[in-house]
C-alpha cells in the first residue's frame, strides 16, 4: 500500500496554467518574466488557501528555468526544475517567519543572500507569514530588502497585510489575491474526483465549495474528509450530515410558515434544528443568507449572484415567486438585527424565537393596514344576508329585501360610554349613519357586470374588470382582497387610466407605497398594454351616499360635530379633543 498524499499537496498547482482563480496575477508575472522586468521584492497577500505560496514557487521556478515555454511556463525537465521538484534546490529558499521571526534569524538570512545561486540566474527567498516578524526583525530587514544583490529576489507572503510596516510595503510590488469563486472550486473538485475515480453529486460539490469560503486548500481538505467517510460514492445527504450543514429544506419549510403566519410550526422547526446540534447563531446567519438568495431570485438580472447548486436554485426561484418583495426586505431587517444582538443577549434562544414570531407576522401585518385598529380582520363571503341591527329605543322598521354583500373591511371602533346612558355609538345612530352599499363582489356574483363600449385599442371595461378580479384573487391577504373587491374600478379609454377608489387615506397610502406598482404591472400584463396607468383615489364621503362609511376617528368627530347637538355639548362641557 503506497503512502497517502492529501489532495491539497498531490494536486498543488505547479504551473501558472494550473493556478486557479488568479488569472490576472498569473498573466502579470508571466509578462514581467517575458519582458525581463523583474522586481527585487514582491508581496503576495490575500486570504488563506488561495495560492499565494504556490504562485511564489511557480514564479521562482520559472525565472530559473533553462527552457521555459513560449507562454512562460516552467519546462519541468531542466536541472533547476528537477532539483526544485525533488526538494534539493539551493537556488530557491523558503522561510517560515512564524517560527523564524527574531533579529538573529534575519541576520542569518542577510548573510545567506550574499551567496550567488549554484544553478540558475537568481536566488529566490520565499518568506511565508511575513507579518509575524518582530518589529526589530523588520527594521533589520529593511536595508537588505531595499538594496539586495543583483541575483537575489524576495517574495513575501502574508494573510494580514495591515500588520506589515509601511516602509516594507513601499519596497515591494504588491499583488492582492482574491478568494476563489465557487464555480472554480467545483470545477477543480470535479477534475480531481475524475482523476481519483470518485463519484460525487453536483449538490455535494457546491456544499463543499460553500463551506470552504473561497479557499481551495480548505475545499480539498473537506473533499478528503468526505472520501474517508463515504468511500468512492459521495452524496449530498452524506455531505450535509458529515459537515454538519443545515439542509436547505429547513429554510424552505420556515419560509412557508412565515408566509402562512404559522408561528407554532416555525418554533417547533427551530427546536428540531437545535436538537440536531446546530449552532443557533449559524442558523440565524444562514436564514439571512436564505432571504438574500430569495431576494436575488426576484430579478432575472441578479440571478447570476446565486452561487448554489442548479437543483437548489430551481427551488429558490419557485419560492421567490411566492414571496412579496416587501416581505423579503423586512425579513432581512429582522434576521440581521437578531444576528447583531445575539452575542449581547442574555436569553439567546428567546431572541431567535421572537425573531421567528415577528417573521410570521410580517405578511398578516401588511394586511392589517386595512383594519381600523391594526388587527387583521378575516373577511369571508357571507352565506346569507346579515340581520338588521337591533334598535330597542326606536319602532321596528319594515324588513328590507335580502341583499348579499361582503363583510366590512373592519368593524367600527368600540369605545366605552362617556356618560351614563349615552355613548358615541348612540350618537352616530341618532345622526342617521348611511347604510352599506353593495361592492364588486356582489355585482360579479349576480352576473351584472356592466361592459364599457368597445375600445378601438381592444381594451374594454369588461376586460379591465376581469383583470382586476384576477389581481384581487392573487393577493394573499384577505383584508387587501376585500378592499380590492369593495367597488368597481373606473376605466378611461382615452387616457388609458384605471381609477380605483378606497375608503380612506390610510388604505391609499399603503397601496401606493407597497402594491400600486406591482398591481399596475399585473394589469398591463393581463390587458396586453404597456400604457395602462393605475391611480388610487379616496372616495368622498357624502351624507346621502349609501356606501359611505366613517373609518378614521377624525372623520367620525367631524361628522358627529356637524350632525349631533349632544356630541357638541359633550365636547364643550368636558373640553374634549378627538385625536
Amino acid at each position: 500500500m503506497g503512502q497517502f498524499i492529501v489532495s491539497a499537496r498531490k494536486y498543488r498547482p505547479n504551473s501558472f496554467e494550473t493556478l486557479i482563480g488568479q488569472e490576472n496575477i498569473a498573466r502579470t508575472l508571466k509578462n514581467s518574466i517575458l519582458r525581463n522586468q523583474l522586481a527585487h521584492a514582491y508581496l503576495f497577500c490575500g486570504p488563506r488557501g488561495v495560492g499565494k505560496t504556490s504562485a511564489a514557487r511557480i514564479f521562482a521556478k520559472t525565472i530559473n528555468c533553462s527552457n521555459p515555454s513560449a507562454d512562460m511556463e516552467p519546462c519541468g525537465e531542466c536541472e533547476s526544475c528537477r532539483s526544485f521538484a525533488e526538494g534539493r534546490s539551493y537556488s530557491i529558499h523558503e522561510l517560515d517567519a512564524a517560527s523564524n521571526n527574531s533579529v538573529d534569524d534575519i541576520r542569518a538570512l542577510t548573510d545567506k543572500v550574499r551567496i550567488p545561486p549554484q544553478v540558475g540566474k537568481y536566488s529566490v527567498y520565499i518568506i511565508d507569514e511575513v507579518h509575524m516578524l518582530s518589529q526589530a526583525a523588520f527594521n533589520a530587514f529593511l536595508k537588505t530588502l531595499e538594496e539586495p544583490p543583483a541575483h537575489a529576489i524576495f517574495i513575501l507572503a502574508t494573510t494580514e497585510k495591515h500588520k506589515i510596516l509601511p516602509t516594507i510595503l513601499s519596497r515591494c510590488q504588491t499583488y492582492d489575491f482574491n478568494r476563489i469563486g465557487i464555480e472554480d472550486i467545483v470545477k477543480n473538485l470535479r477534475h480531481i474526483a475524475e482523476c481519483e475515480g470518485i463519484t460525487i453529486s453536483e449538490d455535494a460539490m457546491h456544499i463543499i465549495a460553500q463551506k470552504a469560503d473561497g479557499a481551495m486548500r480548505d475545499a480539498l481538505t473537506l473533499f478528503d474528509q468526505m472520501v474517508a467517510f463515504c468511500g468512492k460514492e459521495i452524496t449530498y445527504e452524506q455531505v450535509i450530515k458529515n459537515l454538519n450543514v443545515l439542509d436547505y429544506a429547513y429554510y424552505f419549510k420556515l419560509t412557508d410558515c412565515f408566509l402562512q403566519g404559522d408561528y407554532a410550526t416555525a418554533l417547533l422547526t427551530f427546536d428540531e434544528i437545535l436538537s440536531r446540534g446546530f449552532n443557533a447563531l449559524h442558523f440565524i446567519s444562514g436564514l439571512s443568507t436564505h432571504f438574500r438568495d430569495l431576494l436575488v431570485c426576484r430579478n432575472g438580472a441578479s440571478q447570476s449572484l446565486l452561487e448554489i447548486a442548479p437543483t437548489v436554485a430551481k427551488n429558490y426561484r419557485e419560492t421567490a415567486r411566492k414571496c412579496p418583495t416587501d416581505f423579503l426586505f423586512e425579513a432581512l431587517n429582522v434576521t440581521t438585527a437578531c444576528e447583531a444582538q445575539y452575542k449581547q443577549s442574555g436569553n439567546q434562544r428567546l431572541l431567535i424565537e421572537f425573531a421567528l414570531m415577528k417573521l410570521c407576522r410580517l405578511v398578516p401585518a401588511a394586511a392589517a393596514a386595512f383594519s381600523g385598529n391594526g388587527t387583521p380582520v378575516q373577511v369571508a363571503e357571507p352565506a346569507q344576508p346579515a340581520p338588521a341591527p337591533q334598535q330597542p329605543e326606536k319602532p321596528v322598521q319594515p324588513a328590507q329585501p335580502a341583499q348579499s354583500e361582503p363583510a366590512p373591511i373592519f368593524e367600527p371602533l368600540k369605545r366605552t360610554a362617556v356618560a351614563p346612558g349615552m355613548s358615541i355609538k348612540d350618537m352616530m345612530l341618532k345622526a342617521d349613519t348611511p347604510a352599506k352599499g353593495a361592492g364588486l363582489r356582489g355585482v360579479l356574483a349576480a352576473g351584472g357586470v356592466t361592459t364599457a363600449a368597445e375600445m378601438p385599442i381592444s381594451v374594454s371595461g369588461e376586460s379591465v374588470i376581469e383583470a382586476w378580479r384576477k389581481l384581487a384573487d392573487a393577493e394573499p391577504g384577505t383584508n387587501l382582497k376585500a378592499a380590492l373587491t369593495s367597488s368597481v374600478p373606473h376605466f378611461d379609454p382615452d387616457s388609458m387610466e384605471i381609477h380605483f377608489e378606497v375608503k380612506n387615506a390610510a388604505q391609499k397610502e399603503w397601496i401606493d407605497k407597497n402594491r400600486r406598482i406591482r398591481m399596475e404591472e399585473t394589469l398591463r400584463h393581463e390587458l396586453g398594454r404597456d400604457d395602462i396607468r393605475l391611480f388610487i383615489d379616496v372616495a368622498e364621503i357624502k351624507e346621502n351616499n349609501s356606501a359611505a362609511r366613517l373609518y378614521m376617528p377624525s372623520d367620525r368627530d367631524e361628522y358627529l360635530t356637524k350632525n349631533s347637538e349632544e356630541f357638541r355639548n359633550l365636547k364643550n362641557d368636558f373640553g374634549l379633543e378627538v385625536n
